[in-house]
């Protein structure tokens, strides 16, 4: 890790930005290469995350190991950091004023690891860096490039814990970033119309 991003994680884990420091067990900076070609921004940590003080160490991360090696990558190939890099209090949705407290660490980040792809993960990392008018539903697999970074909205992995059926969906725009990344020329996929997410509709719901 180059000493620029060594800086930026070491005021994370100081940070009293906003009031999430209050709570939090560890703060969650993010892990992977200086130079990963991709990047993944979910939310923020969860209660495994709080405590490890890494990112998707829990359920979601398993699912999220579980899809990077479907395309033929490990962990370690790639950065992995969320919007918000404290735990919200029951793992509610952060806090508008959480997310602008916290967004010059992201960005930070982005500028000094310099991914070819960001992929946001959830509606609340999607609309974060690509704008509020973008949800996972509505947008999943269609990249947006801004400046020299492609981004990719995609379901976070926890959603397909609570909706089975998004599973398939979550792989095929997995599927998606492999041929981006073999792909030099510029890529505009179209995705499957999904399905209506079922059960667990509220918890489901910040994600999509």
């Amino acid at each position: 890790m180059s000493s620029n991003l060594q800086l930026i994680h070491s005021k994370i884990l100081e940070c009293t930005k906003c009031e999430l420091h209050k709570s939090r067990t560890k703060a969650v900076p993010g892990e992977g290469p200086r130079d990963a070609r991709i990047m993944f921004v979910g939310e923020g940590p969860g209660q495994n995350e709080d405590e490890q003080g890494r990112p998707f160490v829990g359920a979601a991360g398993k699912f999220l190991t579980e899809l990077l090696e479907s395309i033929g990558l490990k962990r370690s190939d790639v950065f992995i950091t969320n919007i918000v890099k404290c735990r919200p209090p029951n793992n509610r949705a952060p806090r508008k004023s959480e997310i602008e407290a916290c967004n010059t660490y992201l960005q930070s980040q982005i500028r000094l690891i310099n991914p070819r792809i960001v992929c946001a993960l959830g509606t609340p990392a999607i609309t974060t860096l690509m704008g509020e008018e973008y949800s996972a539903s509505r947008h999943h697999g269609k990249s947006l490039t801004k400046g020299e970074v492609t981004i990719i909205p995609m379901y976070h992995p926890a959603a397909a814990l609570y909706d089975a059926s998004l599973k398939e969906t979550i792989f095929h725009d997995f599927q998606l970033l492999k041929q981006m990344l073999e792909n030099t020329e510029t890529f505009n996929p179209s995705t499957p119309k999904s399905s209506e997410p079922s059960g667990s509709k509220q918890t489901l719901e910040k994600w999509a």
